[in-house]
């Protein structure tokens, strides 16, 4: 029984703790003067916006005409100031109603407190009733009103400040209606169904909004991190192919280390403990490579025979361009300068960004006409790869690639510089500067200089 006891205790210090935080949570969300302003359509703009200030001037000069003083017979000079003072304070109200409705287009929350207020005054304010037989607590056009404020202010908060609104407007019409002339005794029926149907709307319509709005969000998200998952497999992809070139230095490193000693008569003790460090040094990078391809190793990674074959040069170029011969586009190459032997990892992306330039012309302009060119300069290579517009629509992608990218973060490794882009016929070209000189490289996913 004690436990009941404590839980009955404790369930209600929790209700009376959410009563007595009622009236904070409302001031929280209804005392607030902030701008909100309607956002304006994809399609329309700023219609809208013009057809609710119309709205709320045609609604207006009718609510104006609803109402009308209920005057008594002018016996004396002070009757006929008291209603002319009732007529005047009757038209304020209805100014007041449709300035709400036109001020709920920036600060919803300001403008539902000032159509309330004006609302519960015109019915009970003075000695004014409505001209026809009240179906309704105030005059149509004044419900009507009111109505938009509601929906406006649901369309931009959220749906429990909707809600508290709402129970206010309720709570109002009941005490003016309390307040109403014994004449008249219209149902509040009507008035909280529209209402709250005005708020269902316009809440629901907010929720489609933000639903909306979280979707681009979440799909811009996804975006960045499928490109930044790209970009990360294509560095990994690059680093496994650097790594067979940095594996062949070390080893000649190592293996000449061995035999120097037997290439010199007579070595001093001093030169073969040198030569066997750099050796044992030589092979310790060696294990540690190892460890690092086994780290950027991708589960999909190709088998043995491909993984352990030579990594290609730009020795090979006529063994692609013969590939690509044969699928039907016409290749046409040539070399300035002299050729000479570049450093492996300048022949590698060399030979790499011919390759992606070949495949991305066979992707996406079929039937074009290809062409290599490659320029040995003093301090460099300059790979060129052009073709025309395709003769006929390509077909379309499975999904994004890496040709670009790979290109990019290539040359930006070696310091180089790229450029990539359409040409004036249609075509596309694609232009490498590889330097060949040591150079400080570009930070990764920085543009090269």
């Amino acid at each position: 029984m004690r436990r009941v006891s404590e839980g009955g205790g404790t369930n209600g210090g929790r209700l009376w703790e959410a009563v007595r935080a009622v009236p904070r949570t409302l001031r929280e969300d209804l005392c607030t003067v902030a701008r909100d302003p309607l956002p304006s359509l994809r399609w329309l703009g700023r219609l809208p916006h013009a057809h609710a200030v119309l709205f709320a001037v045609l609604m207006g000069l009718a609510n104006a005409n609803q109402y009308e003083p209920q005057l008594e017979p002018a016996t004396s000079a002070a009757t006929t100031t008291v209603a002319t003072a009732g007529a005047m304070a009757v038209t304020l109200l209805v100014v007041l109603q449709s300035g709400a409705a036109i001020l709920a287009l920036s600060r919803p929350v300001p403008a539902w407190w000032l159509s309330t207020l004006a609302l519960f005054l015109a019915r009970t304010v003075g000695e004014t009733k409505v001209s026809h037989a009240p179906l309704w607590s105030w005059s149509f056009p004044g419900i009507a009103l009111h109505t938009f404020v509601l929906f406006l202010l649901a369309l931009r908060v959220r749906p429990r400040v909707a809600a508290e609104a709402l129970g206010l407007t309720l709570l109002s019409g009941l005490a003016a209606w309390a307040f109403a002339a014994p004449a008249q005794q219209p149902s509040l029926l009507q008035d909280a169904v529209t209402c709250t149907t005005a708020v269902v709307v316009g809440a629901s319509l907010r929720g489609r909004r933000v639903a909306r709005s979280q979707l681009v969000e979440q799909e811009v998200r996804t975006a960045d991190e499928r490109a930044r998952r790209t970009l990360l497999e294509e560095r990994n992809r690059i680093a496994r192919e650097l790594h067979d070139v940095v594996a062949h230095h070390m080893s000649v490193i190592s293996i000449q280390a061995q035999v120097a000693p037997h290439l010199v008569k007579e070595p001093t003790d001093e030169l073969k403990e040198n030569l066997a460090g750099i050796r044992e040094n030589a092979v310790e990078a060696l294990t540690e490579l190892r460890r690092v391809l086994g780290v950027l190793r991708s589960e999909d990674a190709p088998s043995d025979g491909v993984r352990h074959a030579p990594q290609p040069t730009l020795g090979r170029l006529d063994e692609l361009v013969g590939k690509v011969r044969a699928t039907g586009l016409t290749v046409v190459t040539e070399t300035t300068g002299q050729p000479r032997p570049l450093p492996p990892g300048v022949d590698l992306s060399a030979f790499r960004i011919v390759q992606e330039a070949l495949s991305n012309t066979m992707r996406h302009a079929p039937g074009a006409a290809v062409r290599v060119d490659l320029g040995y300069r003093p301090g460099g290579l300059t790979v060129r790869v052009t073709n025309t517009a395709p003769d006929r629509p390509a077909p379309p992608s499975p999904g994004a690639g890496h040709g670009l990218l790979g290109m990019h973060e290539r040359t930006a490794m070696l310091g180089g510089e790229l450029a990539t882009g359409p040409t004036p016929d249609g075509g596309y070209e694609v232009t490498a500067i590889l330097p060949t000189h040591t150079a400080e490289p570009a930070e990764p996913g920085e543009d090269a200089p």
